[in-house]
């Protein structure tokens, strides 16, 4: 499809009612409905079952199921140097690199604001706004389930409607602010080289977002709004284990402070990266 054609569609088409009806459709359990969905997807896709916990996609109960599929619990190891920030999904980078005066590089000369991805409050981006940035994007034939790169505690999630627009690299092209302009999810967590922030953005036909401390977290506000700053008892979650997943493919974004990470020279944009595999490493200058 032509690009001002594609973009142009999106404009029109009814964002947030398409992708609920579409959500209705990934949670039907009727037989013959899952049964057509999950095998024209399989199909389209060319899905690799090898490393899923259950292979036969018969065995699922509805779409949704089968697309946040678990995994063996082999096939996908956690680095084990201390030092390393792992790659929180399978997927590609995006973009990669430093956040300069605050905002983020999105593609051709695009960029968008810190402070505006994360909900606009300036208390909650300073941590971030000399720092460094990973936009990761999975695909539709990708695992779905987000990881932690790193250790943490979480100290503030806050959900940020939005639009729905695409967030294949065409959109990311076209589209301005796109990342800080969709429905989102931000979560904040506590680490050892000081604050990170994992922004979970959704994206058109992205049925809902999930995380592991509260279910589904897409709820339809109408502005930016605190889930929660207190959690009792605290959520402490390990690196490389399961935080949230996407309802449908869509696109994570990692933000660390200034000099507490370096990220590994291999990669730039449409790297591939994996769970578990090693993206970053802790600075040297943590704090300087």
């Amino acid at each position: 499809m032509n690009k001002a054609l594609f973009i142009g569609f999106q404009k029109l088409v009814p964002q947030h009612y398409l992708s609920r009806l579409v959500g209705s459709l990934a949670n039907c359990k009727t037989p013959w409905v899952k049964k057509r969905f999950i095998h024209w997807f399989h199909k389209q896709y060319n899905i690799e079952m090898k490393d899923a916990l259950v292979e036969d996609i018969d065995a699922y109960a509805c779409f949704n199921d089968f697309f946040t599929r678990a995994l063996k619990p082999d096939a996908r190891p956690i680095d084990s140097n201390p030092l390393s920030i792992t790659s929180p999904a399978d997927g590609a980078i995006s973009q990669i690199g430093k956040i300069e005066h605050g905002r983020v590089f999105q593609a051709k000369g695009r960029t968008y604001g810190v402070t505006t991805l994360l909900g606009g409050e300036e208390s909650r981006a300073q941590p971030f706004i000399n720092g460094d940035f990973a936009t990761i994007y999975l695909s539709p034939r990708d695992y779905h389930r987000v990881h932690m790169p790193i250790s943490g505690v979480l100290k503030e999630t806050v959900y940020i409607p939005g639009d729905l627009y695409s967030v294949n690299q065409t959109t990311a092209e076209e589209v301005d602010q796109l990342f800080a302009r969709n429905e989102r999810l931000v979560a904040i967590f506590d680490t050892e080289i000081g604050p990170m922030a994992m922004v979970l953005v959704g994206a058109m036909i992205v049925a809902g977002i999930e995380v592991v401390w509260q279910g589904q977290v897409a709820p339809p506000l109408k502005k930016p709004t605190i889930l929660d700053r207190q959690f009792s008892p605290p959520i402490n979650l390990g690196k490389g284990e399961e935080m949230g997943r996407f309802m449908l493919g869509s696109t994570v974004i990692l933000l660390f402070g200034k000099n507490a990470i370096q990220w590994a020279d291999s990669l730039h944009a449409n790297s591939p990266v994996q769970l578990g595999k090693p993206i970053a490493h802790f600075s040297n200058t943590v704090n300087t």
